[in-house]
C-alpha cells in the first residue's frame, strides 16, 4: 500500500513539475515576443522620425538593412523588407506602443483594445496590411488567441471573409456549447436577418413587428433557416409565481433545440442580454425534455456595436447570439400617393391589350 501511494504522489509530483515547467516556457516565449515587437516598433520609431528629419530614401535604408545583418548576423529580422514594415508598424499603432505600456495597445479610435503584443509579428503584419476595419482586426486578432490560428490559417480565414461570415453574429457559443454543438449553431443562425416583407411608414414598436412576422409566417421561417418550427408570439411561462411572455419562441428539429427570440428596437444594449439568459434558463427547465438540447438565445436588433456586445456576452453561460435585423424600405406617404393603385395598373394593361387587337 505504502508503495503505491509513493509511485502516486511522485506521479502528481512530476506532473505538477512538468506543468510548471511548461508554464515558464510559455511565458519565456511571450516575454521574448512582446520584447521583439516593442524593438520592432522602437526601430520603425527611430527609421520614420529620421526619415521626416533628413529625408533620405531606399538606398540609406538599404544600407542600414545591410549594416544591421552584419553587426548581428545571427539575428534575423533586418532585411530591408522587414524595415519598410516596422515603419508601417509603428506608423499605424504610432502612440501607444512603447516598452513602458503594457501588453496591448489602445486605439482610441475605436476604444478596441487590441492584444498585439499577444500575437507573432508574422500574425500582425497580415492584420495590419490585410485588415484596415479595426473592429475586424480585433475580431481577427481575438480568434487567432482563441483558436491558436496559424499565419497561413489567418491569411485563408481573411480571404474567405471569415469576420463577415462568421463574425457579425456576435455570440459566445465557443464557450458554452460543445465544438461540434457550437458550429452547428453558428452555421445555422446568421447576421442580419432581412425582413423585408415588413414594411412600415409610420412610427412602430417591437410589438408590431412580431405581428407582421407572424403575418408573414412563411417568409420569416424562411429566413430563419432551415428546420425551425414556430412556437409561439408572446409565449407565455411562468416562474415562481410571475408571468413572462417570450416575444417569440422556436424549435429547430435539426438541431433538438429551442430558440428564445427577443425583438428590440433600436440600438444594441448589454442589459438585454440578462432578460435573454433568463428566459432560456427558464426554457430550459420548463420546457426541454429529454433528447433537448441546451436552449439558445437569439438578440435581434437593429444595430450592434460588435465590441459591446462581446463584452456583454463575456461571463454569461447560456448560449446567446446578437444579430440585427433589416427591415423593407417603405414608400413615402407623399410619393405613395402620386402611384397608381393594383387596381389602376390592371385598368390601363387591359386597355393596352384592347387597343393592340384593334389596331391588329
Amino acid at each position: 500500500m505504502e508503495i503505491q501511494n509513493s509511485i502516486f504522489n511522485y506521479a502528481t509530483l512530476l506532473k505538477q513539475v512538468k506543468a510548471r515547467v511548461a508554464l515558464a516556457q510559455k511565458k519565456a516565449i511571450y516575454s521574448a515576443n512582446e520584447e521583439m515587437l516593442s524593438m520592432y516598433w522602437d526601430i520603425g520609431k527611430l527609421l520614420c522620425e529620421s526619415q521626416k528629419q533628413i529625408g533620405w530614401g531606399n538606398n540609406a535604408l538599404e544600407q542600414l538593412a545591410n549594416d544591421l545583418k552584419n553587426d548581428y548576423p545571427k539575428v534575423k529580422g533586418f532585411s530591408k523588407r522587414n524595415c519598410q514594415v516596422m515603419i508601417q508598424f509603428y506608423n499605424e499603432y504610432n502612440q501607444q506602443l512603447t516598452n513602458a505600456q503594457p501588453a496591448v495597445a489602445h486605439l482610441q479610435a475605436a476604444s478596441i483594445v487590441l492584444p498585439i503584443k499577444q500575437l507573432s509579428w508574422s500574425h500582425n503584419i497580415i492584420l495590419i496590411q490585410r485588415v484596415k476595419d479595426l473592429k475586424a482586426r480585433y475580431w481577427y486578432m481575438i480568434q487567432c488567441l482563441k483558436s491558436g490560428w496559424s499565419r497561413n490559417f489567418l491569411i485563408e480565414a481573411i480571404n474567405q471573409d471569415y469576420y463577415h461570415t462568421y463574425g457579425a453574429l456576435a455570440n459566445n457559443f465557443d464557450t458554452t456549447l460543445p465544438e461540434i454543438q457550437a458550429k452547428q449553431v453558428k452555421e445555422t443562425l446568421k447576421d442580419p436577418y432581412i425582413f423585408d416583407m415588413l414594411t412600415f411608414t409610420d412610427e412602430y414598436n417591437e410589438r408590431d413587428v412580431e405581428l407582421g412576422l407572424v403575418k408573414h409566417i412563411e417568409k420569416f421561417l424562411l429566413e430563419m433557416g432551415a428546420g425551425f418550427a414556430f412556437m409561439g408570439r408572446q409565449y407565455h411561462i411562468e416562474v415562481s409565481g410571475n408571468d413572462f411572455y417570450i416575444d417569440i419562441l422556436m424549435y429547430n428539429v435539426f438541431m433538438h433545440r429551442y430558440l428564445v427570440v427577443e425583438l428590440k428596437k433600436g440600438d444594441f444594449q448589454p442589459e438585454y442580454i440578462g432578460k435573454l439568459n433568463f428566459y432560456c434558463s427558464a426554457v430550459d427547465d420548463i420546457l426541454c425534455r429529454e433528447g433537448d438540447n441546451q436552449t439558445i438565445g437569439l438578440l435581434l436588433c437593429q444595430n450592434k456595436d460588435r465590441i459591446m456586445a462581446e463584452y456583454a456576452l463575456r461571463d454569461v453561460h447560456k448560449p446567446i447570439g446578437i444579430s440585427d435585423y433589416e427591415l423593407g424600405k417603405s414608400i413615402p406617404h407623399d410619393i405613395k400617393s402620386g402611384l397608381p393603385s393594383i387596381e389602376e395598373l390592371e385598368s390601363r394593361l387591359y386597355q393596352g391589350l384592347q387597343d393592340n387587337e384593334n389596331t391588329e
